[in-house]
């Protein structure tokens, strides 16, 4: 399970610099919304979002971790807390983009939801990936 989601890691940052850099060409050259793009990003977050649910649940190190005495463990309160809150967040900010981009119907405005939250949830997702610990550099 931690294999497939260090693997669908790779297909989530891909899927959402591909969504920004399309949006941010269509932002730039005034063309359209391109709503397939932004989905490919959301459906990505949404199924790696998933799986990471569930190894939080199952692993011993996810909510089985969860204790005073970790969060002096900056590996584990990594693990149980801030990777899992700052995915939370990143999901939710790349969900409202999506959201609130498909109800506009200004291109541009559309374009610019897109941009502006794809790329705070990513900068959130980057922010906590273990890099140190991630299978594909381990």
């Amino acid at each position: 399970m931690k294999h497939l989601h260090s693997t669908l890691a790779i297909v989530l940052l891909l899927a959402l610099v591909v969504a920004i850099v399309i949006t941010l060409a269509n932002y730039s050259g005034k063309k359209p919304y391109n709503r397939k793009i932004a989905l490919l990003g959301l459906i990505a977050t949404h199924l790696q979002f998933l799986v990471g649910l569930i190894i939080y649940f199952v692993s011993p190190l996810g909510i089985q971790s969860f204790s005073g005495e970790n969060m002096g463990n900056s590996l584990s309160r990594l693990y149980f807390l801030e990777h899992p809150l700052m995915m939370l967040l990143g999901v939710v900010l790349i969900t409202i983009g999506y959201s609130k981009a498909k109800r506009q119907t200004d291109s541009q405005k559309a374009n610019k939801l897109v941009l502006t939250f794809y790329i705070i949830g990513l900068i959130f997702i980057l922010s906590r990936i273990p890099w140190s610990t991630w299978s594909l550099f381990a």
